[in-house]
């Protein structure tokens, strides 16, 4: 698919993958408009990090207002849909809040998108649709089973925008990440809450349960796989994980922090960071063989260099400085 002329929407651009997604695409030539959640402090959250750019274009707004989205869906050829809630302790709090913007949220976009003629809608959903492993490596076919609020509302919202394709013939792609890291994750997250912990000099490092395994990819591999299905016609229709195909545990994960850190702490399982043990999805382990298949795609960082460089922009004083490592924060 030609850059030229081509115009991306991306919500949920001012997270944690947008604000890369958003990097990606101006970096191959796109024109981007991304939406960055209203706030009264006209702050763009991770997009502040973004250098400007003639192609880059900033709105605010909430995707679950629907005369908004018909608004800001004009004039667009491809939607990646990435605006959601995603802390999964928040929504055991807040369950409504789920429902409101990612299944609602999800219907508004596809409806406002359909209905503008968009070219292409990549929806971007989560490994946690599919729960605790009944099988591994875990592929498309894997059944999906939601053990937080949060989790239902991904596979609602994962639904509502494939009933689009099926409804309407929308051509509508569902990229499907397992466990993302890198510069700029959520504090929530295990990695930076062990590197901001370890880079505030603590010797004893609040944990979680340290058992369960991921399927982790640096970031920027995250991006090219969202991408490259958007850029390939194989995926409408398509449900495709993106992740590394391999796994390893958060106790392997904290011991390689540490390596890279030359620090030595030890750890303290912290209650309240435990999750329920019917919630807690105790391993994931993707196969990529889909979107290897449809696109080619192929990860260009292992675990250990992803590491290193997530590690590298936490240490840098202006990127800790802007998480507080001695707040838990659901």
């Amino acid at each position: 698919m030609s850059t030229t002329n081509k115009t991306c929407l991306v919500t949920g651009a001012d997270g944690f993958i947008g604000s890369h997604l958003t990097e990606l695409l101006l970096e191959k030539g796109y024109k981007v408009r991304a939406l960055a959640q209203y706030n009264s402090f006209n702050n763009w959250g991770w997009l502040e990090e973004v250098p400007k750019n003639g192609n880059l274009e900033i709105i605010t707004g909430d995707v679950r207002d629907p005369h908004f989205c018909k608004s800001f869906t004009q004039e667009i050829d491809i939607v990646f849909h990435l605006a959601g809630l995603i802390a999964i302790p928040y929504s055991y709090i807040a369950p409504d809040s789920y429902v409101g913007t990612n299944i609602l949220g999800t219907l508004n976009m596809c409806q406002a998108a359909r209905d503008n003629g968009v070219g292409r809608f990549i929806h971007v959903s989560t490994s946690q649709v599919y729960g605790t492993a009944q099988y591994v490596p875990i592929d498309e076919k894997h059944p999906k089973h939601p053990q937080s609020p949060y989790a239902a509302t991904k596979i609602g919202a994962d639904a509502m925008a494939m009933s689009f394709y099926h409804s309407f013939d929308f051509p509508v792609s569902i990229a499907r990440p397992f466990n993302t890291y890198g510069p700029r994750e959520s504090a929530r997250d295990i990695v930076p809450a062990i590197i901001t912990q370890l880079v505030a000099g603590n010797k004893t490092l609040k944990v979680g349960d340290l058992t369960p395994t991921r399927d982790m990819s640096y970031v920027k591999d995250i991006c090219k796989g969202i991408l490259l299905i958007a850029e390939h016609d194989t995926t409408v229709g398509k449900e495709i994980n993106i992740c590394s195909n391999n796994e390893i545990s958060m106790a392997e994960v904290l011991r390689k922090i540490k390596d890279i850190m030359h620090v030595h702490a030890v750890t303290d399982a912290e209650p309240r960071r435990m999750r329920p043990s019917g919630s807690e999805v105790y391993r994931l382990f993707g196969d990529n063989s889909l979107i290897k298949q449809l696109t080619g795609f192929k990860p260009d960082y292992t675990i250990d260099q992803g590491l290193q460089l997530t590690c590298d922009w936490f240490m840098k004083k202006e990127n800790s400085a802007k998480y507080k490592a001695s707040i838990y924060n659901v």
